[in-house]
């Protein structure tokens, strides 16, 4: 049998903007499982939920103060018990997004560990003495460029720590055995509770080189990526696989595919690794040939993909790819895209309604790494009918709501056909009921110039994906006669063809015929 993260769709919710429960103007579980319907209507195998755990919300959940319980601002324990029982009696499998390489600074570990460097938590995180100019032990910086320098000087104990993101989330020391046996029983923990799988963030940060030499000099990084990360990933599968029928995700965010494959190996670490080489393609039809094409040819043959182009660090793919006005229509093309690639597609929420990015004022932001936008909340009704909060909240949105919301709204989009909310359902269930496009083989074809073209199949089930990434129109010519199941077009009618002339940034789907 087919295992489940590799039939359908993941959809990644950001909870505080998918819908509030409770009028305080940030989402939660309540809210999210108030909505279920919208995703049995995309046909998603999985959730999968950014940060839910207590935190001061420095990095909005990812400073995680306590890995076993759920911050009141989304819930309480028995929410989120009830939001994974709701959601498996849909068949929808729940994933939680774990944290690893770091946690908050009002983490009781790092309370304790800060206290005093006679503390039995002291080398639970990583302090150093400072160089001998007095500044930082070494050259590192943090992953968000407004912080700096990724080591903050702590006056009380006379020493440095380490923090990959902001000082607010002193990174962990995974030299030290009884961090990773406790990380491990945070696993335990969740899976326990009959969470389906973990989304490992910032995998790559969870081994660095434990002489912190500095970076400046070296062929290359020494802050993460070190090759310890191996081993200790092993170690999380191995917790893992104590529970039956669950799945790991990694964030490996390495711009080197072979880096990332590594990830992949020996079929005891990952059962998927997200792919940011992809993310950063540009709008052509060869760079994203050159990317399948190289993963294919570099991963063992187990190795499964995980394809993506849309998450809450990101701008939206409506914006990110709007070169003269084509971000709409692109949007709409990359969820054909990612649903018939061979390999387990991933959507951010908002992307099914081809939300582009929110205009956020200087006086709203709130990230320091400038990823408002993107994380907008997602508009439910009209505010013409629903207020300002447009059904997502009945208060103040806790970040402004995209300008259109009226006609992007699910709810309008849910009554029109032509939507993209609709194209993305269509294109749920056609998964949902096609072998040949949720595990069959996939052979990459040779089609116009400007055009991606591939083939999946499986038995006697063919059929061929194509999207036209050029400007003009260019002719598809299948071979054989074919029926046109979707375009991305909203007014090209399904039907019997033996070719088709695409329009710029137009995608298709085709069962052939022939043999």
């Amino acid at each position: 049998m087919t295992s489940w993260w590799r039939r359908g769709a993941v959809y990644q919710v950001y909870p505080r903007s998918f819908a509030d429960s409770d009028g305080d103007g940030v989402g939660d579980l309540r809210g999210l499982r108030a909505h279920l319907d919208h995703l049995t209507g995309l046909s998603v195998t999985a959730v999968w939920l950014s940060p839910v755990f207590p935190s001061p919300m420095a990095d909005f959940g990812y400073d995680v103060s306590d890995h076993c319980d759920v911050d009141p601002l989304f819930g309480t324990l028995a929410d989120l018990d009830d939001l994974v029982a709701d959601c498996h009696a849909r068949g929808i499998r729940v994933v939680l997004d774990w944290v690893p390489n770091h946690t908050s600074d009002q983490h009781p570990w790092f309370r304790a560990s800060r206290s005093s460097r006679e503390d039995p938590k002291r080398n639970w995180y990583v302090w150093r003495d400072g160089a001998p100019d007095g500044g930082p032990p070494n050259d590192w910086r943090s992953e968000f460029a407004a912080v700096g320098p990724a080591w903050t000087y702590d006056e009380p104990t006379g020493q440095w720590y380490l923090h990959s993101y902001t000082p607010q989330q002193p990174d962990l020391n995974w030299e030290h055995p009884e961090v990773e046996a406790a990380m491990h029983d945070t696993i335990r923990f969740w899976l326990g509770r009959g969470v389906d799988g973990l989304r490992i963030d910032a995998l790559q940060r969870l081994a660095k080189d434990p002489l912190l030499r500095s970076n400046a000099g070296s062929d290359r990084r020494h802050d993460q990526d070190w090759e310890t990360a191996h081993g200790r990933l092993r170690g999380i599968r191995r917790v893992v696989d104590e529970f039956p029928d669950r799945m790991v995700v990694g964030e490996v965010y390495l711009l080197d595919l072979r880096r990332v494959l590594a990830y992949l190996t020996g079929g005891d670490q990952l059962h998927l690794a997200h792919n940011f080489v992809f993310v950063h393609l540009p709008w052509d039809a060869g760079a994203f040939r050159a990317a399948i094409e190289e993963f294919e040819a570099q991963a063992e043959p187990e190795a499964w993909p995980a394809w993506f182009l849309g998450n809450h660090d990101h701008s939206r793919i409506a914006t990110r790819y709007d070169d003269g006005g084509h971000g709409p229509a692109r949007a709409r093309a990359v969820a054909l895209l990612l649903t018939a690639l061979r390999g387990t597609p991933f959507l951010y929420q908002g992307d099914e309604l081809g939300l582009p990015d929110a205009i956020v004022p200087p006086d709203r932001v709130v990230d320091v790494d400038g990823r408002d936008p993107e994380r907008a909340p997602l508009p439910w009704r009209p505010p013409s009918v629903a207020g300002a909060g447009a059904g997502f909240t009945t208060g103040e949105p806790w970040l402004p709501l995209v300008a259109d919301a009226e006609r992007l709204c699910v709810e309008r989009q849910a009554a029109d056909p032509s939507s993209t909310l609709s194209l993305v359902r269509r294109l749920g269930e056609l998964r949902a009921a096609s072998t040949a496009l949720q595990t069959g083989r996939q052979r990459m074809l040779d089609a116009a110039p400007d055009v991606l073209a591939w083939l999946r199949e499986d038995g006697d089930e063919r059929l061929l994906a194509a999207v036209n990434l050029g400007l003009g129109p260019r002719t598809l010519v299948p071979g054989e006669e074919a029926t046109l199941l979707v375009s991305t077009d909203p007014g090209r009618p399904s039907s019997v063809v033996r070719d088709l002339v695409l329009q710029p940034d137009e995608a298709v789907l085709l069962r052939l015929h022939g043999g």
